[in-house]
């Protein structure tokens, strides 16, 4: 849960950076975020997460 509060927070970050700074116009933004949440409801959720998952233990698992 963590994590995904974490990836959450991250892109809404990005986002908001990228309309400031004009790269990204507020229609595409929307159409992006909403994109986001139909996608969630989709039965490729769980695929996503689990990817997301895998990712985010092989970077936890660096060791330098």
């Amino acid at each position: 849960m963590a994590i995904s509060f974490s990836v959450v927070l991250l892109l809404a970050i990005v986002l908001v950076v990228l309309i400031r700074g004009g790269s990204l116009k507020a229609g595409p933004a929307i159409v992006a975020a909403l994109f986001g949440f139909f996608l969630a409801s989709t039965g490729m959720a769980p695929s996503i997460q689990r990817f997301l998952d895998s990712i985010a233990a092989t970077i936890n698992g660096i060791s330098f």
